[in-house]
């Protein structure tokens, strides 16, 4: 359910289907250090990883939810 939530939120943010952000998602950084439990990333708010795949894909964090 985390990666759903995550997932949803990035979608929202970068103006993208959740299938994109869904793709995306799946072949990203973030998401390698999620599954493999990295410095404990998913612990981190899905806030947190969603702002995460913000940054990595290039996009800017949406101000309209601020």
């Amino acid at each position: 359910m985390k990666y759903a939530r995550i997932v949803k939120l990035f979608a929202e943010q970068a103006g993208l289907t959740y299938e994109q952000a869904l793709g995306m998602f799946y072949d990203s950084v973030t998401y390698d250090l999620v599954s493999n439990g990295v410095a404990d990333m998913h612990c981190f708010s899905d806030e947190y990883l969603a702002d995460e795949l913000l940054l990595e894909f290039g996009y800017k964090k949406s101000t309209a939810n601020n």
